[in-house]
């Protein structure tokens, strides 16, 4: 939202506490006046616990021991370390490209890097021993075979599994997941992470002489490896993110029966896209395999990075409308917006930060934009109608926005009136705020 000149603007929504001005304005300082201490910063929402933080961290915890004895039991009793090892090493390599693409879309607002460890672990062991259980039990049952299996068990397990890391984040951590970009990120670490550790297990099957490619070695390994790490490294994250999307329109839209059909319907077109990936390698012979990735894969695979580049882009641009609007407001200087939404003119402004005032300063900046930000997406939710339909959820709201605004004054405080009176942060910056305090701070 944007504002013209001569137009009405709203009241303040998140009163900021009265925090000293900046350093050496306002007062008329004498040569050895010395400021008056700054308060301490106050712990950010993100590193607070509660119940539901709590809870979230304990189920992951289990569900990661779980799943890393059942994959350390089948990788025990395959009886083939030797094969194991080779397929590590190779199911190793697509990983870091594919967590970079992931993480390039997250550089806006960045989430936390514990949660996406934790989504790659989920879908690395969680996700991977859940789906070979059901569809051992279910092979055992049923005995219908692997072409069974692997076209209808497989993607409705597999998807399943891989999508119930979303659901928690959503159920236990709702104010992670802010829009589509970041179902996306968490979907897509979800997704590398179950891809990971299933190429182990084919890259291991194939140098141990099990996949019908002869007796086995290095060269039957790399066979797979180039059809599975090079061709399609992107097919798990790409049927999971089809998740991800969903809950990111859940927690964007304010259209009640939306938010229950957006991710039943990522979940039907992940179980979709990975049954007709499996179908094409199992049924008739293969035969449809080529035509499947050339003209629905690979189609689907640039579809997804024109949606994520469009959301990325507009991410940016709601920073830049959201940060705006708060200067207008009075919570940051209208200078400083470029410099806390530009990914670029960030690390410039830390680097120039830890140059002139060492690490801390290089902390203290980089906590401010990262407050900035976290702010913005907040501000953003409730300028387009995203209180809470209960009081219960306005009231959380208004809590979390109002110590946002409160933390982001300390922090203003401390980058502006640094201990050394000859360093002020801003001089990392380009354009320095010279004008003080905005106005509206008290």
């Amino acid at each position: 939202m944007t504002w013209g000149v001569g137009e009405q603007r709203p009241p303040q929504l998140w009163a900021p506490a009265a925090h000293p001005p900046a350093h050496g304005q306002g007062h008329g300082w004498s040569q050895g006046w010395a400021p008056p201490p700054l308060p301490p910063v106050p712990p950010s929402l993100s590193s607070r616990r509660n119940a539901r933080s709590i809870v979230f961290a304990v189920l992951v915890a289990v569900g990661l021991l779980i799943g890393a004895g059942v994959i350390g039991f089948v990788f025990v009793a395959s009886g083939q370390p030797e094969a194991i090892a080779v397929g590590f090493v190779l199911a190793l390599l697509p990983v870091g490209p594919l967590v970079g693409c992931y993480l390039w879309l997250d550089r806006y607002e960045p989430e936390p890097g514990r949660l996406l460890l934790m989504a790659f672990g989920w879908g690395a062991l969680v996700a991977t021993a859940t789906a070979l259980v059901l569809q051992v039990v279910d092979d055992s049952l049923s005995g219908r075979g692997m072409v069974w299996s692997g076209v209808v068990v497989a993607p409705i397990s597999e998807e399943a599994a891989k999508g119930a890391f979303v659901l928690l984040l959503l159920w236990l951590r709702r104010h992670v997941i802010h829009g589509v970009l970041d179902g996306l990120v968490y979907a897509g670490l979800v997704g590398i992470g179950f891809a990971f550790t299933e190429n182990i297990l084919y890259f291991a099957g194939a140098y141990a002489g099990e996949m019908g490619l002869g007796p086995g070695g290095f060269g039957a390994a790399t066979t797979i490896f180039v059809v599975r790490g090079v061709f399609s490294p992107f097919a798990h994250p790409l049927f999971t993110s089809a998740i991800g999307i969903g809950a990111g329109i859940m927690v964007g839209t304010r259209r009640r029966w939306l938010r229950w059909l957006a991710p039943l319907v990522g979940y039907l077109v992940a179980v979709g896209l990975h049954a007709a990936w499996n179908g094409s390698a199992f049924l008739a012979d293969g035969r449809f395999f080529p035509l499947t990735y050339f003209f629905a894969m690979v189609p689907g695979f640039f579809v997804l990075v024109g949606l994520a580049i469009w959301f990325r882009v507009r991410e940016g641009r709601m920073l830049t409308r959201s940060l705006t609007d708060l200067a207008h407001r009075g919570y940051l200087g209208l200078d400083e917006v470029l410099w806390l939404v530009r990914p670029p003119a960030r690390r410039t402004a830390r680097r120039n930060a830890r140059r002139r005032g060492g690490p801390g300063a290089e902390k203290l900046l980089k906590d401010y934009q990262r407050q900035a930000i976290e702010l913005a997406v907040l501000h953003d939710h409730v300028m387009r109608g995203h209180r809470g339909r209960r009081g219960r959820d306005a009231e959380d709201t208004h809590r979390r926005g109002a110590h946002m605004a409160h933390r982001l004054g300390v922090l203003r405080a401390h980058v502006t009136a640094p201990p050394q009176p000859a360093w002020s942060a801003w001089s990392a910056w380009p354009h320095p705020h010279s004008s003080g305090w905005p106005q509206g701070w008290s």
